[in-house]
């Protein structure tokens, strides 16, 4: 009797098949596990609501499936009973043959790629080594190409003998990976001729299934999170993180390790090396280790101290740089008339003796305010646990400064509320107070959106690590003359180069580059900034 198979109540409109795990004809028993699906938020395995043989699968990988589709057509298991008889006698009399014929040793097969549906990919983890006892469907490898990444499963159980590829292979279609040691099969049917058909499966399979947990149990071979329950999507990015997933408690169904589970990890990790800055220097817990060279082997050496606000800022930049998903924005302002504004408020403010000298910082820090007012997403931070955003009322910018002691940013208040003179005034005391080593905490707490400039300095464009839990920082290189066409001819106008850095889980590149326009318009004309 055919036993239609739908997608149970999953809590979600609609997710991706990532992974079908089972085949037409395979027997499935209930509670197996069917398909693997994922969703904006999570990756999940549908599971069979009863035993029954597969007759037809209706959905592939890659397709959209929602609760109550149609994925899959089961004979129901009495059928498969009822239908064994007829192909018993033929069955019991080649195992006569093969028994009669054929030695019970163990003989040398091998294990080719199955066909994967692409020219060539490479190989990205090997998941056992020689010696392993394999079950059939185990995963063996894992191949990435240009657009998926999946894993390849061994065709029937055996002891992997030799292993024929290595991590950075090329493979394909029919390409041999392995050998594997696989025992004489004689034996086993000629005891299932002495009992009924159904019997022998139930009896041998709990044999299989607790063999092949026993093995996973005693191997110790976790370099490659060989047994640990995840798919390929979730593999290939704990190898981004560097993370081994066998030291990551899965929290999905049967253990399963989830996206959320390996960021969750990196966080720990992260506030785990930020409560201890002396070891920030060896590498996060699961990760990589910092390779250890002995340098005076090559030639003479000096070892130097970090000073205090490098190892503080090391950490934090670190945990920043791997737990936020950077995105950086590149564009030119042109800030002739700007400048040419600067130098005449500069004289003006000498003759008035005010003891004040403005600087291009300013108008950058006003420009920004104004972006903003327009744009609150920038003026946010997103939760802990990635699922709310706190919009700010109020503007403060910080502004890093270089001190012979490190980089420091010091918090400038209100922004958006002060004048051109006084933000210069502040700007050039808390400078001052920086490169002095006598700021507070105070003065570096609070902050909206941080500018980090080094303009003094030089370069073209950088790529500036947002200060967490802030969403975005805007770089500000050196500026130089350079030829615009104006429509009719070209002109000479300073130019000055922005990289804007944000969190892509709050802002889209679409409001990135609205971002940066807005403070380019500012910039090029000075009645903005002051309307």
């Amino acid at each position: 009797m055919a036993i239609e198979i739908k997608v149970p109540d999953i809590g979600a409109d609609e997710v991706e098949v990532t992974e079908i795990m089972v085949k037409v004809g395979d027997t499935v028993e209930a509670e197996q596990s069917l398909i693997t699906v994922e969703g904006d938020k999570a990756s999940m395995e549908v599971p069979s609501p009863q035993a029954g043989v597969v007759k037809e699968i209706i959905i592939a990988v890659g397709d959209k499936v929602e609760t109550d589709k149609l994925i899959m057509i089961f004979d129901s298991a009495e059928s498969a009973v009822e239908a064994a008889p007829a192909e018993e006698p033929a069955a019991i009399a080649l195992s006569s043959r093969m028994a009669e014929s054929e030695p019970v040793a163990s003989a040398a097969m091998n294990v080719h790629v199955p066909d994967i549906g692409g020219d060539e990919v490479e190989v990205t983890e090997v998941m056992v080594k020689v010696g392993d006892a394999v079950a059939a469907e185990q995963s063996l490898i894992t191949v990435e190409g240009d657009k998926a990444s999946m894993e390849v499963p061994a065709p029937f159980a055996g002891i992997v003998k030799d292993i024929q590829i290595k991590v950075g292979d090329k493979v394909k279609t029919d390409s041999m990976i392995m050998v594997f040691e696989v025992a004489g099969a004689a034996p086993a049917p000629v005891a299932s001729a002495a009992a009924p058909a159904a019997e022998p499966e139930k009896a041998a399979a709990p044999v299989i299934a607790s063999r092949s947990f026993a093995e996973e149990d005693k191997n110790d071979f976790a370099e490659n999170s060989a047994y640990v329950h995840a798919t390929p999507v979730i593999r290939r990015l704990a190898r981004e993180f560097g993370v081994n997933l066998a030291k990551v408690k899965g929290t999905g169904r049967k253990g399963r390790v989830l996206r959320e589970d390996v960021q969750a990890y990196v966080k720990d990790a992260v506030k785990r090396a930020e409560s201890a800055p002396a070891s920030a220097g060896g590498g996060l817990p699961g990760m990589l280790p910092w390779p250890k060279v002995d340098f005076s082997k090559f030639g003479e050496i000096e070892e130097v101290e970090l000073g205090r606000i490098q190892k503080i800022s090391g950490a934090n930049l670190s945990r920043n740089w791997v737990m936020i998903p950077h995105v950086t924005q590149f564009d030119e302002t042109d800030i002739t008339e700007v400048e040419n504004f600067r130098k005449q408020q500069n004289q003006e403010a000498e003759k008035k003796q005010l003891g004040v000298k403005i600087t291009p910082l300013v108008f950058i820090m006003k420009a920004v305010a104004k972006a903003l007012e327009e744009m609150p997403r920038f003026n946010s931070s997103i939760s802990e646990d990635g699922q709310k955003l706190t919009l700010k009322k109020y503007i403060n910018i910080g502004v890093a400064v270089d001190t012979p002691n490190g980089l420091v940013v010091p918090v400038f208040r209100d922004v958006n509320k002060k004048g051109i003179i006084e933000l210069s005034r502040e700007l050039t005391e808390i400078s001052k107070k920086a490169r002095a080593g006598k700021l507070t905490a105070s003065d570096m707490q609070g902050g909206c959106f941080t500018i980090s400039s080094l303009g003094g300095i030089g370069g073209t464009a950088f790529t500036p690590i947002v200060n967490a839990p802030e969403v975005a920082i805007l770089g500000v290189s050196r500026s130089s003359m350079k030829p615009v066409w104006n429509g009719k001819e070209f002109v000479p106008r300073l130019m000055l180069p922005l990289s804007l850095s944000f969190d892509h889980r709050v802002i889209d590149g679409a409001d990135g580059a609205r971002f940066i326009t807005f403070i380019n318009h500012a910039m090029s004309d000075i009645r903005r900034l002051v309307m």
